[in-house]
């Protein structure tokens, strides 16, 4: 009888690409757009390219910031790790392809519109926001929804802070976000994994929370494009696919506005997307975790760890049904 051992580097099951994505990249390189997202990466061609390496003195720095007392006292992830291991399905499924393929992605200059049921509509300028005096570091636990976690040193501004400028409405009750749309310098979106562009939501006591961050930086420095660059959304009690990256677009809403991975898949996804390690994913377990750099695996904590701060918000809610 032969008994066969798993390799420990070996991707687990949950860290594969989900298959329908697998197969529709296939059908993706295969096709025009594939073609042209080849000639896009050159003559290495898509797989072949590798990606850059990461050192935080190829951003710029900002200035002095202070370190929030909502930080975690766990160890951060290297900037590296951080900078070439992500989920930026614009610039491809797999993990490296964002650093390989987000240096095209022009950020300067930039402008996030701000609308919907709010009584000073307008906009943000995001070489303003790396400026701002509100600018604190944050770090924070990243959980994603593929069983793998990091620990990463944002700088942001309170969302709040943001939000209320703009002075939403009394019926007010959600906030909207949307990623650029443009394939030229987001190649991913040429593909059907999704239906660009991206979009997410919070309601909006949750965007008001202390611990939601407009996030503009890390390690102290600008962004860089495959994390998000110039401005994402940083919610640390849920999952990581919440935190929408390239923003263009908030909308203060009154109704539940749609969100991408919801709409793609809503037997997998909800719009609240909580960190519960009680609820399992439909074809993998969310109850232990990855950490980036870690050997071996370590339980997941309700809420990303952030139990203490964000129970109140669901209170009397059933969080396996609102998942």
């Amino acid at each position: 009888m032969l008994i066969r051992f798993r390799d420990p580097a070996a991707p687990r099951p949950s860290e594969i690409t989900p298959e329908a994505t697998w197969l529709d990249r296939r059908r993706f390189l295969a096709s025009g757009a594939g073609l042209a997202l080849a000639g896009f990466a050159g003559t290495w061609g898509l797989a072949s390219r590798p990606a850059a390496a990461a050192a935080p003195e190829d951003f710029a720095p900002l200035p002095e910031v202070g370190r929030s007392p909502l930080s975690t006292d766990e160890e951060a992830n290297s900037f590296q790790e951080i900078a070439t291991y992500n989920n930026f399905y614009e610039f491809g499924t797999a993990k490296e392809d964002p650093a390989r393929y987000a240096r095209a992605l022009k950020t300067s200059p930039w402008t996030i519109q701000v609308d919907g049921a709010c009584a000073r509509p307008g906009t943000l300028d995001a070489d303003a926001l790396i400026t701002s005096p509100l600018l604190e570091e944050r770090i924070y636990r990243l959980r994603c929804v593929e069983a793998w976690s990091m620990v990463i040193p944002w700088v942001g501004i309170p969302l709040a802070k943001v939000l209320d400028r703009f002075e939403p409405l009394g019926d007010a009750r959600y906030v909207a976000f949307e990623t650029l749309h443009d394939p030229r310098q987001m190649p991913g979106q040429r593909s059907r994994v999704l239906d660009w562009p991206y979009r997410e939501g919070l309601r909006l006591d949750e965007a008001r929370h202390p611990l939601t961050i407009l996030a503009v930086g890390l390690y102290g420095r600008v962004m860089p494009n495959q994390n998000g660059a110039p401005a994402r959304l940083i919610v640390p009690w849920k999952y990581g696919f919440k935190s929408i990256k390239s923003i263009v677009r908030i909308t203060f809403t009154v109704d539940e506005p749609p969100t991408s991975w919801a709409v793609s898949a809503p037997r997998e996804y909800g719009f609240y997307a909580n960190v519960n390690p009680t609820v399992d994913h439909p074809r993998w377990s969310q109850a232990r975790e990855r950490r980036i750099g870690e050997w071996g695996r370590r339980d997941t904590l309700m809420f990303n760890g952030y139990a203490d701060q964000v129970t109140s918000l669901y209170a009397g809610m059933d969080l396996a049904r609102f998942y």
